[in-house]
């Protein structure tokens, strides 16, 4: 089926959820509300000429933290393994109240996809059996994926935005927020060390 008919087919059932169509994009898409997600992604793998058995991927988007609303987008890449035809269903949230619910019930691999999605740019999907952080530790400090994410200084002691610093610092005993590693590391690297650097210096190399 081409994207066109894919489209007529979900307006004729969900006329009132499409939101806009694209059948002229690299993937085309069907925009759709949030709140029933579930229930049109059902009627799409459901129905025996659509059968979009394959979730192939769920993606977050961030639009800019500066629009008022709907600034956090989803894409859900969907492909019939039968048919062999695809389609993509996008959907738009608003970043303070970004919940919509899970499609893991239907496509199982959207277990790890929307555990990804909550990590990284804070989206709720309600009724999923364990949303927890895939990638970032549990207590970690808002979500690195969004474009007003501002990165914790320390983490339990530890220092996490990282800077090529090197002059700044001499030793472990006289900065150990930096941490044993890192200095190891700087020992180790040519040209990153403040001797190294007078070294240069001293023969006349840039």
């Amino acid at each position: 089926m081409t994207a066109e008919e894919i489209h007529a087919q979900v307006a004729a059932q969900f006329k009132e959820d499409i939101v806009e169509f694209n059948g002229e994009a690299l993937d085309p898409y069907i925009k759709i509300n949030p709140s029933p997600i579930f229930e049109i992604s059902q009627f799409l793998k459901t129905t025996p000429n659509l059968n979009f058995d394959a979730l192939m991927c769920l993606s977050g988007l961030d639009y800019g933290a500066d629009k008022e609303d709907d600034s956090l987008g989803l894409v859900y890449n969907l492909h019939s393994i039968k048919h062999n035809h695809k389609i993509t269903i996008r959907v738009d949230l608003n970043r303070k109240n970004a919940k919509l619910p899970s499609v893991e019930k239907i496509w199982r691999t959207a277990d790890w996809h929307e555990r990804e999605a909550y990590d990284l740019f804070g989206v709720i999907f309600e009724n999923h059996p364990d949303l927890r952080r895939i990638l970032c530790p549990d207590d970690w400090q808002g979500y690195p994926l969004r474009k007003d994410y501002v990165t914790q200084k320390y983490y339990h002691g530890v220092r996490v935005d990282y800077q090529e610093d090197w002059g700044q610092y001499k030793t472990l005993e006289d900065n150990p927020e930096r941490g044993n590693y890192v200095f190891q590391f700087e020992e180790k690297a040519p040209g990153l060390t403040s001797q190294d650097k007078k070294t240069a210096a001293e023969k006349g190399e840039s």
